[in-house]
């Protein structure tokens, strides 16, 4: 029987079936479809926001060359029009392939509903990216999670039917669970049960593709599985030696032993080992081609911002750099680094960022950590957002809280609002009241593209000394060093040579002292 694809229509998601705890499974089903599952008007009113939420962030914009790195990582694409599915299915096995299908669930206990909501859409784009397919979600208000469930015992029941209407795999929560509470949950949803940070971490450790990357986020899941590690049953209790019970267990039993679950997590501690001295080896080599940035005298302007915003789009308006652009959460991992030159021909250089997310995991944050440098390294901070997000306040706030976190973080910033094409006037009216120095623009149309890099070359910090002199002819090395790197005020060519009146840092203005 052929393989029949069960994402929704006219949809692009990724049927890898990825998820933060295994691969979407194969199974027997019967080939009558189940009936849509009734939903409460609370549910019904996220899932209908989610679509306009959703569709208001898209940001298809494609840029040319762009690096299809991400759909070259995407093991399925779903490709409309191609089914043959038999009517009659009496003589062949019916397989179907489809994604892991989750419902999820969400705690708030500080806020209005409307921040609850947003939050609950922004887990349905999270695991939406990570390859699932999002049936149905439930909130609930308490002033605080429940230490034995996470929900209610009430909500927990409901969530359990709900998972059973719906024919559910895995349930995701919008908050971070702790071991029993994970434990607890299953037992009462008879499903998998993840949590937020694991599904982010999910979602990249399947985007990494650097070494360094790759490194960091092993090294963020072994962090977060080493206190959530458990067995089943026995299967974690079998020992070689010592006592067993109080009498012991006779021949064979005595002596010094280990459990297999303390045997894994001690693997678990030395992988991590590892992995931290590999993720410090690897810093020489960022730290020099910081330095050699740092000797050439060449600017650096930092693009941060919270995932999805724009950041690689603005990036290739500003400097036709062809990197991928994909309305996906996290679809750009790995930092680019792209030169530039300003409109009176000073080079610097352009640093694209790992988006931002609300409640990003601690460990990524410190896994991260040499990321959050390069940012903390440069001399103006981009902070993309997006104007069109239902919460882009509560979005500015996330990434100035991860940020802060950076010692010895001061950046001059510049708050490039962007989508404007999708966003309110009064929405950006908004923004610009509240967020100090700020710019709007909108990276798919090329509204205030100029005005960014005439701003940028404001900001950007200019050669401290001004000199006077005649180049000779034969030094024609130094003349394009100075309209490189320094900035040109006037320029005549004489007899004996260029006689130039620029600004120049100090090593530069003693080469031309001594060659004049």
């Amino acid at each position: 029987m052929p393989i029949a694809f069960h994402p929704e229509p006219d949809s692009d998601t990724d049927v890898d079936g990825t998820s933060a705890e295994g691969t979407g499974a194969v199974e027997h089903s019967s080939s009558a479809d189940r009936p849509a599952p009734a939903r409460d008007p609370l549910t019904a009113r996220i899932l209908a926001r989610g679509d306009a939420s959703l569709a208001a962030v898209a940001y298809d914009t494609e840029a040319d060359g762009a690096q299809y790195d991400l759909a070259d990582r995407q093991a399925l694409r779903r490709v409309a029009g191609l089914s043959t599915e038999l009517e009659d299915v009496t003589e062949v096995e019916y397989r179907q392939l489809r994604l892991e299908r989750v419902v999820l669930a969400g705690l708030y206990t500080s806020g209005n509903t409307e921040q609850a909501e947003t939050s609950l859409l922004e887990l349905a784009a999270l695991a939406e990216t990570a390859g699932s397919e999002v049936l149905d979600g439930v909130l609930q208000r308490r002033a605080h999670p429940d230490p034995a469930t996470f929900l209610g015992k009430g909500k927990a029941a409901e969530l359990a039917e709900m998972v059973a209407s719906n024919g559910a795999d895995t349930v995701i929560t919008d908050g971070e669970l702790g071991p029993g509470q994970r434990r607890a949950l299953e037992d009462i949803v008879k499903v998998k049960v993840i949590d937020r940070t694991a599904l982010i971490l999910d979602i990249f450790a399947q985007h990494a593709k650097s070494r360094e990357g790759k490194a960091q986020v092993e090294l963020a899941q072994l962090e977060y599985l080493l206190p959530r590690l458990r067995g089943w049953g026995e299967s974690m209790s079998r020992q070689a030696g010592g006592q067993v019970g109080g009498a012991g267990a006779g021949m064979g039993s005595r002596g010094p032993g280990e459990t297999k679950i303390e045997l894994d997590r001690r693997r678990i501690r030395d992988r991590a080992a590892k992995l931290r001295r590999e993720i410090k080896a690897m810093a020489p080599g960022r730290d020099a081609k910081r330095a050699d940035r740092k000797r050439h005298r060449i600017p650096a302007v930092a693009i941060a911002g919270y995932t999805n915003a724009g950041k690689s789009s603005l990036l290739n308006r500003l400097t036709g750099a062809g990197v991928l652009v994909e309305n996906a959460l996290f679809a750009t991992l790995d930092p680019t680094v792209r030169r530039a030159s300003t409109p009176d021909g000073r080079e610097y250089t352009y640093a694209d960022t790992v988006g931002f997310v609300r409640h990003l995991p601690t460990q990524l944050v410190e896994a991260f950590r040499s990321t959050l440098e390069e940012v903390g390294d440069s001399d103006l901070l981009l902070h993309v957002v997006d104007a069109s997000h239902p919460d882009p306040e509560g979005q500015i706030t996330a990434v100035r809280t991860v940020l802060g976190e950076v010692e010895g973080f001061d950046v001059p910033e510049i708050v490039v609002l962007n989508k404007a094409d999708l966003a309110e006037p009064e929405t950006i009216a908004r923004l610009r009241s509240q967020v100090g120095e700020s710019l709007v623009v909108s990276a798919r149309t090329g509204l205030g593209m100029q005005e960014l890099r005439e701003l940028i070359a404001e900001h950007l910090p200019r050669p401290a000394v001004e000199v006077d002199l005649v180049v000779p002819y034969s030094r024609g090395d130094l003349i394009s060093r100075v309209h490189s790197t320094g900035e040109v005020l006037a320029e005549e060519h004489l007899m004996e040579g260029t006689r130039l009146r620029a600004r120049v840092d100090e090593a530069l203005a003693a080469e031309l002292r001594s060659a004049s």
